[in-house]
C-alpha cells in the first residue's frame, strides 16, 4: 500500500535541507481530521533552519505545488503545516488491496526469512491452571500471531514449569501419603493436596524438607523411581492444561520445558566458568552484576543442584543454536523483570553472537484483579480458569437466550462470544496494566468490549448476504465515499500499520483499540446512511464500505485470537 507519509515527507524534502527519515519522525497525525491527515509541527525545525515555525510553515506551502499525486491540500496555521491527502489516490489503493487480498488484508512479509520465538502460557506442572495464567496465554498467543501475519516465521513455545525443587517436595508427598489419592480423579486438585501436606510437614521437621531436596537432586541425577513419579505427574497435568487449551483454541509448536534442558545446563556453567563469571557465595555459585546495579545471579546451589535461571540460560542458547532467532520474546508477569534483567545480562557472557543477546525481550503484563481486588490463594479468591472460561460461555448463553431465543446454534455462538469477552477483556487496555475482571462490563454488547466487535461483525455479514455481496471495485463510486464514508476509509487504510506498531511495542492493544475505533466509525456510518438504497451506484459503494469493515473486523479479532460468530 501506498506509504503517504513516505510520500509527504519526501516531497517536502524536496523543498528544505531536512532528510526524508527525519521528517518522517517529525510528521504526525492531528486528532481533529479538519487540521489534515498529517501536519508538521515547524517549531522541530527552526533550530535546524534558523527561522520562526511560522516562516518555515508559510514558505513550504508557497513551495509545494498542490493539488499533486499525494497531497490535495496544504495550510500553513500558527507554525504547523497541515497536509490533506489525496483521498482519490488512497480509496482506489484501499480498493486494490482489499480486492487482492481479502482475507489477508493488512499483511506483509516484512518478516520473511527471520524467525520470532514466543515463549508464553508455560504452566507449572501438578499446579492449577488459574486466572491469572490466561494473561500469558492470550496476550503471547496474539503476539504469535501479528508476527506471523506480518511474514515472520513464528515459533510458539510452551515452557512448562516441570522442573524445580518443589519436585522433590511433592515426590516426598506421593511416598508418604500417594496411596489416599486417586489420582486420576482429579490430578491437579489431588497434587495440590499432596503439596500442601508436605509443605505442612517440612515446617514442623527440617528432616522432611532435606529428605525434599535430595528427592530433586536423585531426579538431576536420573533415579528411576524418582524420574518415573516425576514423568506420572508430567502426563496428567498435561492431559488436564490440553482442555483448557482446546476452549481457548491455543496451539504451541513446541512443549520443552525446564526439564528438557537438564543435560544442557553443565555447559552453560563451564561457559560461565571458563569467562571467570562465576564466583563462591555460602557454598552457591553466582554471577556477580553489581556493575550493572543489579542483584547477583545463582547459577548452582550449595548442594550442587541447579536454579530455573540456568535452565532459562540453558534455553537461550539452544534457542540461539536451533532457531537463529531474530527476537525471542517472553511473555511473563511483571513480578519477573528482575529475574529477566539478571538472565539477559548474564546470557551476554555465554559466547552468543550479539544478535542474539540484543533480541532477548521479556513483555511484562500486570496481575489479573477481580471487582472486589486482587486474587489470593490465602483469601481463598484464586479462580481456576477453566471455571472462568465454562462461567463465560454460560453468561453468554443467557443473555444470547434473552435477545434471541430462536438463534440456530447457540451453543456454538455463547462459545465464540463468551471466549471472545474474556480474550478482549484481558487485550484491550495496555497490557502492564492490572487486568479487572468484571462480568457486567466484559459481556455488555453496546460497550468497548468483544461482544460490542463481535455484534458489529455481524451486522455486515447479515446486511451483505441479504444482497448476495461480492466486492467489484468496479462498481464503487468514489465521490460517494469521500462525501460519507471518508473516515471509515481513513480508519480501514491504516490496518496494516496499525499491525506494525503492536508488533514493534509488543503491544496487542494497539490492534484491540484500532477494532473498536473502526466498528464506532462504521456504527455512525450506518445510522447516517442507509445501506440498501434503490440507487445501485450509491448501494454498492455502501456494500463495498461494509465489506471492507467486516472483513478488517474480523481480521483483526483472529489476530487476537477471538472468533466471530455468523449469527447473534
Amino acid at each position: 500500500m501506498i506509504d503517504f507519509k513516505e510520500k509527504i515527507a519526501e516531497e517536502i524534502s524536496k523543498k528544505i535541507d531536512i532528510t526524508k527519515d527525519e521528517l518522517k519522525e517529525y510528521l504526525e497525525i492531528p486528532k481533529d481530521s479538519k487540521m489534515g491527515d498529517y501536519a508538521l509541527p515547524c517549531f522541530k525545525l527552526a533550530k535546524q533552519m534558523r527561522k520562526s515555525p511560522v516562516e518555515i510553515a508559510n514558505g513550504i506551502k508557497e513551495e509545494i505545488k498542490v493539488p499533486n499525486d499525494y497531497i490535495s491540500k496544504i495550510d500553513a496555521v500558527n507554525g504547523f503545516l497541515n497536509i490533506f491527502i489525496n483521498n482519490e489516490m488512497l480509496i482506489k489503493d484501499l480498493l486494490n488491496e482489499m480486492e487482492n487480498k481479502k482475507e489477508a488484508y493488512g499483511s506483509s512479509n516484512i518478516g520473511n526469512g527471520k524467525n520470532i520465538i514466543v515463549e508464553y502460557s508455560s504452566p507449572n506442572i501438578a499446579k492449577p491452571f488459574h486466572v491469572g495464567h490466561l494473561r500469558t496465554t492470550v496476550i503471547g498467543r496474539a503476539i504469535y500471531n501479528m508476527y506471523k501475519f506480518l511474514g515472520y516465521n513464528t515459533i510458539g513455545i510452551n515452557h512448562l514449569g516441570d522442573w524445580g525443587t518443589q519436585f522433590g517436595k511433592l515426590i516426598e508427598g506421593y511416598k508418604r501419603f500417594g496411596n489416599e489419592y486417586n489420582l486420576e480423579e482429579s490430578p491437579i486438585d489431588k497434587l495440590t493436596e499432596i503439596y500442601v501436606r508436605i509443605n505442612e510437614l517440612c515446617k514442623e521437621d527440617e528432616s522432611v524438607l532435606e529428605d525434599c531436596r535430595n528427592n530433586f537432586k536423585k531426579l538431576e541425577d536420573g533415579d528411576e523411581y524418582c524420574t518415573d513419579i516425576w514423568k506420572k505427574f508430567k502426563d496428567l497435568s498435561l492431559k488436564e492444561f490440553q482442555r483448557i487449551y482446546d476452549i481457548l483454541d491455543v496451539h504451541f509448536d513446541s512443549n520443552n520445558g525446564e526439564s528438557f534442558y537438564t543435560d544442557k545446563m553443565p555447559e552453560i556453567v563451564e561457559i560461565l566458568r571458563k569467562n571467570n563469571k562465576l564466583v563462591k557465595s555460602q557454598g552457591a555459585e553466582i554471577v556477580d552484576l553489581d556493575y550493572a546495579d543489579i542483584p547477583p545471579l545463582m547459577v548452582a546451589k550449595s548442594n550442587g543442584s541447579t536454579t530455573y535461571a540456568t535452565r532459562d540460560l540453558a534455553a537461550v542458547v539452544y534457542r540461539a543454536r536451533t532457531y537463529d532467532f531474530e527476537k525471542c520474546i517472553y511473555v511473563v508477569g511483571s513480578e519477573q523483570i528482575l529475574h529477566f534483567k539478571q538472565v539477559f545480562e548474564v546470557a551476554k557472557y555465554l559466547d552468543l553472537d550479539e544478535k542474539y543477546t540484543n533480541g532477548l525481550i521479556h513483555v511484562p503484563y500486570g496481575m489479573v484483579r477481580l471487582k472486589t481486588g486482587r486474587m489470593s490463594t490465602r483469601e481463598g479468591t484464586l479462580i481456576k480458569l477453566e471455571d472462568i472460561l465454562n462461567e463465560a460461555i454460560t453468561r453468554a448463553k443467557a443473555i444470547i437466550e434473552q435477545k434471541n431465543p430462536n438463534l440456530a446454534g447457540k451453543e456454538e455462538v455463547a462459545k465464540k462470544v463468551g471466549i471472545g469477552a474474556v480474550i478482549f477483556n484481558d487485550l484491550s487496555n495496555n497490557i502492564i496494566k492490572d487486568e479487572v475482571f468484571d462480568w457486567d462490563i466484559m459481556l455488555n454488547f453496546q460497550g468497548e468490549t468483544g461482544p460490542y466487535i463481535q455484534y458489529m461483525y455481524v451486522r455486515t455479514k447479515s446486511i451483505l448476504e441479504k444482497e448476495n455481496y461480492t466486492m467489484d471495485k468496479n462498481l464503487v463510486d468514489i465521490s460517494e465515499i469521500e462525501k460519507n464514508g471518508m473516515e471509515v476509509v481513513k480508519q480501514l487504510y491504516k490496518f496494516e500499520e496499525t499491525i506494525k506498531q503492536a508488533i514493534d511495542k509488543n503491544e496487542p492493544s494497539i490492534i484491540a483499540r484500532y477494532l473498536i475505533e473502526i466498528a464506532k466509525l462504521y456504527s455512525s456510518f450506518y445510522n447516517d446512511n442507509k445501506i440498501l438504497v434503490e440507487d445501485e451506484k450509491i448501494k454498492n459503494t455502501r456494500l463495498c464500505l461494509t465489506y471492507m469493515v467486516g472483513n478488517v473486523l474480523k481480521i483483526g479479532a483472529n489476530l487476537l485470537g477471538m472468533e466471530m460468530p455468523d449469527r447473534m
